[in-house]
């Protein structure tokens, strides 16, 4: 049996309130929408079950408007003032501001960061103490954090695709805007940001850094690629490396780009010559790496279920790991402040490691917020609406199998289910090939991925036990939920 995945999008009274008690659920956010006129609605892209990547008409339509989101959910990124001993970290549709002058008891200073997507990226500027966030299918929006208290929204810019991660440099933004490539965004005037140059790399561009006349992007099966942006309005590609798997994020220091690769680790790329970038090193990881941060002789991995590994980068040709801490549950991003790692750990929250004795890191203080969603309560007008992308699901089941044709791009993902067999049948059309396919259960957990190389059906399920898997091709912007019995 399948089920089509539906969203009912409706919209926060006009005040911006919510009544917490009963609008508090578990879940990436809490999105609350007017829901007089309802509008059916097939949506996102699944990416590590954010489910709800990206609606063709963003968020409003003629009969549904989008007024915010509460910050509840799994965290996915990290940043840090070390001066102010502040930390901010994602929470679904907004942002978490912590004190973290005790890391033993990170304090809760204010959930005010509420956006109007799910936040996957930030880059805090300590020069003007304003925070940047990559927030998926709403682009990018600039907030005024110098009171950490009441933060303040300067603008935002909606970028052509999904923002999965941003950097700053100057009077510019460059946003990390998965099948977009790289956008440009002049941010001399916070109130007003424009683009103003973009480049479309081949791949997803996951993460971003930029030093000095370049941009270093992580592009997923497309690797690293190098951008040259002397020209804000015009960047151009410079060179690239292709990675053994899909490059998830990119941090520059001296001469090398270190990349988190997946399932492929660690990878150290020479970049002295930006037009020819070579590996030179690298080390295999035990989980999947998502994130990385460097500080000093030390690069800081993300690992997903392994953790935060700590690789001794000072012979860069030779990376070794010398400790890890596995945190409880998915690492999947790093910031690193002197003594210390901040970990985003998706459903256990924010984690303060104390990597002083690298070799030994070690847990010191935690902040647990809200988990995955499970619920959905309805007031006069509005509906206070939780899941794990902020959005509420809807099941039709179906008995046959499902074709759906992405928007006017001829791209078509059929999932036809062998009833007598209890497998299925994945067939893709009109994307670029190989393509990635993964298949999650319910608790975020990759349990089955393949590689599709032509367009020619794929057999799944035949190790699964029955039960509601997430299917995830890239390159789509729709999602299917195959129920096996």
């Amino acid at each position: 049996m399948y089920s089509l995945l539906l969203f009912f999008l409706v919209s926060l009274p006009e005040n911006g309130s919510i009544d917490k008690k009963s609008a508090i659920f578990t879940g990436n956010s809490v999105r609350v929408f007017s829901h007089t006129n309802f509008e059916k609605l097939v949506y996102g892209e699944n990416q590590e079950l954010n489910l709800g990547k990206r609606l063709s008409n963003r968020f409003d339509s003629l009969n549904v408007r989008f007024v915010g989101d509460w910050p509840f959910g799994s965290p996915d990124a990290v940043a840090v003032d070390s001066a102010r001993n502040i930390a901010f970290c994602s929470s679904g549709g907004g942002v978490y501001i912590f004190d973290i002058s005790v890391p033993s008891g990170p304090a809760k200073l204010s959930e005010k960061i509420q956006t109007r997507g799910v936040v996957e990226g930030l880059f805090y500027e300590k020069s003007t103490q304003r925070l940047y966030v990559a927030t998926g299918e709403a682009g990018l929006e600039i907030w005024n954090v110098a009171d950490s208290i009441n933060p303040e929204k300067l603008g935002s810019y909606n970028t052509t695709s999904y923002a999965e991660g941003v950097a700053v440099s100057g009077s510019y933004a460059y946003v990390a805007d998965s099948d977009s490539g790289l956008r440009v965004i002049d941010i001399s005037t916070p109130e007003d940001p424009e683009e103003v140059g973009s480049y479309d790399t081949p791949g997803w561009a996951y993460g971003v850094d930029v030093v000095g006349d370049y941009a270093y992007v992580a592009d997923a099966w497309e690797g690293l690629r190098v951008i040259d942006i002397s020209t804000p309005s015009n960047p151009t590609g410079a060179g690239s490396y292709d990675t053994p798997d899909a490059a998830r994020d990119v941090a520059v220091s001296g001469s090398y780009a270190y990349v988190a690769d997946y399932s492929a680790g660690f990878r150290v790329i020479d970049i002295s010559t930006p037009e020819d970038p070579q590996e030179v090193g690298s080390y295999d990881t035990p989980g999947y790496a998502m994130d990385v941060a460097v500080s000093g002789s030390y690069a800081y991995v993300a690992d997903s279920d392994s953790g935060l590994r700590v690789i001794d980068i000072s012979t860069p040709s030779s990376p070794t790991e010398v400790g890890f801490y596995d945190t409880p549950y998915l690492a999947k991003d790093v910031a690193v402040s002197g003594n210390y790692a901040y970990v985003a750990d998706s459903e256990s929250g924010l984690r303060v490691i104390d990597i002083s004795t690298p070799s030994n890191p070690t847990e010191v203080g935690f902040y647990d917020t809200p988990g995955q969603a499970d619920g959905v309560a309805v007031s006069g007008d509005y509906a206070y609406i939780a899941d794990f992308g902020g959005l509420l699901q809807i099941y039709e089941n179906l008995l046959a199998g499902i074709d759906e044709k992405d928007n006017n791009n001829g791209k078509v993902l059929k999932i036809t289910q062998n009833l007598f067999m209890g497998t299925t049948e994945v067939q893709v059309q009109g994307i670029k090939l190989p393509a990635t396919l993964s298949v999650y259960d319910v608790t975020g957990r990759i349990v089955e991925k393949e590689i599709i190389y032509n367009s020619s059906p794929v057999t799944l399920g035949s190790n699964l036990t029955p039960g509601i898997y997430f299917v995830d091709v890239k390159g789509f912007e729709s999602v299917k939920i195959t129920k096996l019995r």
